[in-house]
């Protein structure tokens, strides 16, 4: 069974930066690791940043400009640069994949943003 294994994430400042990065255990057809969610604490999981069925890039509103998701083309991983943290985008990190029309998560990394 594959799974997505995430690393990255930690404690950073107000204005650092971290990266994040999601890579499927091993390759199976039809994988593709569209990028990541996020869940702060007593709210819900929402979009952060995603690639789309033409690899397009999607982002939330609240990192444009700050975030950048990239994929390096075998749709078996991707990474998030997170720069300008903010204390709002504190939480946990999900990375997200899909395989035969079904949705993989990996078990979420936490990113903690000290102001």
């Amino acid at each position: 069974q594959v799974q997505l294994v995430e690393s990255g994430g930690g404690v950073a400042q107000s204005g650092g930066s971290l990266r994040l990065s999601c890579q499927a255990s091993r390759a199976i057809f039809g994988l593709n690791v569209v990028g990541w969610y996020r869940q702060g604490t007593g709210q819900q999981r929402e979009m952060v940043a995603l690639l789309g069925d033409g690899r397009e890039k999607n982002y939330a509103e609240s990192v444009k400009g700050r975030f950048t998701l990239m994929g390096d083309g075998t749709k078996k991983m991707v990474l998030l640069l997170m720069d300008n943290l903010k204390p709002e985008d504190t939480g946990v990190y999900y990375c997200k994949g899909t395989v035969a029309g079904r949705d993989l998560w990996g078990q979420g990394t936490m990113v903690t943003v000290s102001s």
